[in-house]
């Protein structure tokens, strides 16, 4: 199995401690495949400036394939960001860099297409290439955020192959949603609730899973290793319950560091 991260990267800069990482939504999450041994890829665009040597020096400690990851005369996309409480990431503003006019190339999209797995979200820019990847035979995993606008759902739902929503709190309103969110046409729909767990519908049944109780240094990444680690399921053929239970294993370990992976 392969997986590509094509859309958005930036480097999230804590400034009142001197800290920052390469990340991005995609990347966080096919970091965490690399070092399972799958072969993945970013496909994105960088800045000239250090930022962007900074993105290819993590492609390349993970083995990540870069051959489609531009690089622009500008600056590379970054997030200013904070931790609140000591341990709660905040993100106080975007500096798009040339990140704001990124447009893959036809080559980007057909390098994309050659691969089993592609991941995506709302910020990447490649929304009207999803029927074009659905084709293509991808599966595409779809990270919403807490984003759940019903307009985006029935626009992006009918070409992923599973959708991810983080929800604050397991209300007993989410049945319902999931229910709705898989009427559009993905095969999986999972929602994340934070120390409440987690619960995937597949259009027969909900599957819920708990959390792992450990001490957090920082909530940065803990959706995207959570997606890794479901997705991860997927890939070897586990039981959805263990899709869940991979990606509350993994979300468990980086919430207990720093960086998001």
């Amino acid at each position: 199995m392969n997986m590509a991260a094509i859309g958005f990267c930036c480097i999230d800069v804590y400034e009142n401690i001197g800290r920052r990482y390469a990340t991005g939504n995609g990347v966080d999450c096919i970091v965490h495949l690399a070092r399972r041994g799958v072969s993945t890829a970013v496909v994105s665009v960088v800045g000239t400036d250090e930022y962007g040597k900074e993105m290819f020096d993590l492609c390349r400690e993970y083995g990540m394939d870069t051959s489609h990851l531009q690089m622009k005369e500008g600056k590379t996309s970054v997030y200013r960001m904070a931790l609140k409480d000591g341990v709660d990431r905040v993100h106080l503003e975007n500096i798009p860099g040339v990140m704001e006019n990124y447009v893959p190339t036809r080559k980007d999209i057909e390098y994309t297409k050659t691969f089993d797995y592609v991941h995506t979200d709302l910020t990447g820019k490649v929304l009207h290439l999803l029927p074009e990847f659905k084709e293509a035979g991808c599966k595409v995993i779809f990270d919403f955020s807490v984003n759940r606008d019903e307009a985006n759902m029935e626009k992006i739902l009918p070409y992923v192959h599973c959708a991810f929503f983080s929800c604050e709190k397991k209300t007993p309103e989410i049945r319902d949603f999931l229910i709705k969110a898989k009427s559009y046409g993905p095969d999986y729909v999972v929602a994340t609730f934070g120390e409440e767990g987690s619960m995937c519908y597949d259009g027969t049944r909900f599957y819920e899973h708990g959390i792992n109780v450990v001490p957090v240094v920082n909530t940065v990444g803990a959706g995207d290793s959570f997606i890794a680690g479901f997705t991860w399921g997927l890939m070897t053929g586990k039981k959805i319950e263990d899709c869940l239970g991979e990606g509350a294993i993994l979300s468990a370990q980086i919430v207990q560091k720093f960086n998001p992976y």
